[in-house]
């Protein structure tokens, strides 16, 4: 497993998906894994610690396991298929370890608040990842960092202004 953390949120420019992209602690990996737009904006918020009146999806899960006493230790994205991402919430509660399957995106979401690592296997990183090292591969490496560059969070206005209008 290695851990990685968020780099932040891109959108495609060819479909204008949002894309979360991972990056390992010694920036040689990025992993790029196009998310739906609520699980985008609920990522968004919490790294640019936008607060909202009333709780959010992810938010509201983290309370309930909390409340439950249970603690939410860490996350992994274990798996791709078909371009289709597969990720574990591993929570302890009563020193029993409870394993549940998410979606990467919701499993990213609720790994952020609450500081919880982010792990992802060497499988999903060879099918998956753009290595940002200038030896290998220099064009692609290159082009991905200005593009990943040039994203700003004034790119997200609409979406997180669709999604506070839909919250109402």
């Amino acid at each position: 497993m290695i851990e990685m953390k968020v780099m932040g949120i891109a959108l495609d420019t060819r479909t204008g998906s949002p894309i979360v992209v991972l990056h390992d602690l010694d920036n040689r990996k990025a992993l790029p894994i196009w998310i739906g737009s609520a699980e985008a904006s609920a990522i968004i918020r919490k790294i640019e610690n936008i607060s909202v009146s009333r709780p959010m999806t992810h938010d509201l899960i983290v309370q309930i396991v909390e409340k439950m006493g249970g603690n939410i230790d860490r996350i992994e994205i274990n798996d791709v298929e078909k371009e289709t991402y597969y990720a574990n919430i591993y929570l302890t509660k009563d020193n029993e370890e409870i394993v549940i399957d998410a979606r990467p995106s919701d499993a990213i979401a609720i790994a952020i608040r609450v500081d919880a690592p982010i792990y992802v296997t060497a499988n999903v990183l060879a099918n998956g990842s753009v290595s940002c090292d200038a030896a290998k591969d220099e064009e692609e490496a290159q082009e991905f960092r200005n593009f990943i560059q040039s994203i700003k969070p004034s790119d997200f206005e609409k979406l997180l202004k669709h999604d506070k209008e839909s919250d109402q």
